[in-house]
């Protein structure tokens, strides 16, 4: 599945499909960003399998360098897939993930029906 545009819940999504170029920095992260504004999306969807595995360690400063330019350019981040491999080996990471799961800039989520259930509750904010 190539890269496209989807409104889940109401919310314009840049959908970023499994194939395609690893985010492995912060330069890669503008890239996507910039895909995401071209398309007038205020999130991105991007299923684990496209981030550099050095993202899941901490030490490595992907993971900061990524989350810090969503945040510069206010552009939502879903992490779509399965992390508990990495999350097992890292208490730390454990405690970025929920942290982040519990604000409103990045979400990791186990699959897209998740994804959608809380871009859902966006949408639904934004239109009362």
């Amino acid at each position: 599945m190539a890269d496209s545009l989807e409104s889940i819940g109401g919310v314009p999504v840049f959908v970023c499909g499994a194939e395609g170029e690893v985010v492995a920095n912060d330069r890669d992260a503008v890239d996507l960003i910039a895909g995401a504004y071209s398309v007038e999306a205020s999130w991105v969807l991007v299923p684990v399998e496209r981030l550099e595995p050095d993202f899941f360690v901490l030490r490595s400063g992907v993971a900061g360098q990524v989350l810090g330019k969503f945040a510069d350019y206010r552009m939502g981040l879903v992490v779509v897939g399965d992390v508990s491999g990495w999350v097992a080996e890292s208490d730390a990471l454990r405690d970025l993930l929920r942290e982040s799961n519990r604000g409103r800039q990045a979400w990791f989520v186990a699959d897209r029906a998740e994804a959608e259930g809380r871009l859902a509750a966006v949408g639904a904010a934004l239109n009362r």
